[in-house]
């Protein structure tokens, strides 16, 4: 059996029948301590779906992670730079209205979330570490259009 604690439970209670079915697991919630009971493999895949779902990604995008063709990562700001004008680093990496973020996932194929100080990755093996270090190259401080632009290359050298 493994535990978890999450910040907020209420994703994964709206949810709780769809992600035992999906997941071959048995999830009992207790305010934001969460159980996940199964096999031990079926519950690895379970914990990385509900610790996603702590995060503003879709019940679907998290529930890619039980296969293992994805990757799930949370980066902290903290341990990439030494500022501390957090709200101006994650203003840097959502972009007005959400465009960066949004060009960000559709360049990379991956989903991204930011919460708190923290940002969140989910994305297919292939092009994950691009879009890690994009996310990363952003909260250094570099500007939006060298990380597009890093993006874009790594997509071609793919094809």
């Amino acid at each position: 059996m493994k535990q978890l604690y999450i910040k907020s439970a209420r994703k994964v209670l709206q949810n709780k029948k769809e992600l035992e079915d999906k997941l071959n697991v048995k999830i009992s919630v207790k305010g934001t301590n969460i159980s996940i009971k199964g096999k031990e493999v079926d519950e690895y895949f379970a914990s990385r779906v509900v610790e996603a779902l702590d995060f503003p990604f879709l019940v679907e995008d998290a529930l890619l992670l039980k296969s293992e063709n994805f990757m799930f990562e949370i980066l902290n700001i903290k341990d990439f730079t030494h500022r501390h004008d957090f709200k101006v680093i994650k203003g840097r990496l959502i972009g007005k209205q959400g465009k960066t973020l949004k060009v960000l996932e559709n360049l990379s194929d991956c989903e991204i979330a930011v919460k708190d100080n923290s940002v969140a990755l989910i994305g297919p093996v292939e092009s994950f570490e691009q879009a890690r270090q994009a996310v990363i190259s952003l909260i250094q401080g570099a500007k939006q259009g060298n990380v597009y632009g890093y993006l874009e290359r790594a997509r071609k050298q793919e094809r």
